[in-house]
């Protein structure tokens, strides 16, 4: 038996997210079932995370356990030409058979985009969430520091069947900055982990901030904003 690490790509516009859902398209679900093709017998893909219905991945980290004795960019290629265009496995090694993409990870970097144009170019519409409405950005970017450090997030988080596991809310953000690029808010957040919706409620709260809602930036609102769309986001990378 082998396990195999991959880094994938994907364009998450028209998956149900990550996870295996019955009946609907997701990015797990495709690739268990070319590699339990190729195998003979059902493939578990375990990922780093399960983004959500819509978020894109840059380098999402996934691993599997296989008997087949193809050469590993032989493997890639042939997962490549049986995926939809918009999944593309991006590399793919042999490591321990301890390996857990999840478990294992030391820090996870997202990314989220917010378009200021007045009118959105349809080509990036897919992969931003257009927001031209007035904007104090200074407090945004006043904020989005203080998110740095270790806090309970629960009041950022959506509601996940694993909270019946009474896993903890506390999360630790290494790093929070918002960067303003020609006509684009640019939000890059690294952390030790993040729950179901943490990053788009995240920015939420900075949209929040910039509309002058929140009085106090130098420590974490008690609430969050309104979700984010999911289409902004981008699992930018997973380390180890």
């Amino acid at each position: 038996m082998r396990r195999v690490k991959v880094t994938i790509a994907y364009d998450g516009t028209a998956f149900h997210g990550w996870q295996v859902q019955p009946g609907l398209p997701t990015i797990q679900g495709a690739i268990e079932e070319i590699l339990s093709g190729m195998e003979g017998t059902p493939v578990h893909v375990a990922g780093s995370g399960r983004t959500d219905a819509g978020v894109h991945a840059i380098a999402q980290v996934a691993a599997f356990t296989i008997a087949n004795p193809i050469p590993l960019p032989n493997l890639r290629r042939a997962v490549n030409r049986l995926l939809p265009p918009a999944i593309r496995v991006l590399s793919a090694e042999e490591t321990g058979m301890e390996f857990h993409p999840r478990f294992h990870a030391r820090a996870k970097t997202y990314e989220y985009r917010i378009t200021r144009r007045e009118v959105c170019d349809p080509f990036e519409w897919p992969y931003v969430h257009h927001y031209p409405y007035p904007l104090d950005e200074e407090r945004m970017v006043e904020l989005a520091g203080a998110f740095v450090g270790e806090h309970d997030f629960s009041a950022y988080a959506a509601f996940d069947e694993r909270d019946a596991e009474a896993q903890s809310k506390v999360r630790t953000v290494f790093s929070s900055v918002l960067e303003r690029p020609k006509d684009r808010l640019i939000y890059r957040v690294r952390g030790s982990g993040f729950l179901k919706h943490m990053v788009r409620n995240l920015v939420g709260t900075l949209i929040e901030a910039g509309k002058g809602h929140i009085a106090d930036r130098q420590a974490l609102p008690e609430k969050c904003g309104p979700t984010a769309p999911a289409k902004g986001l981008f699992l930018v990378s997973v380390e180890y």
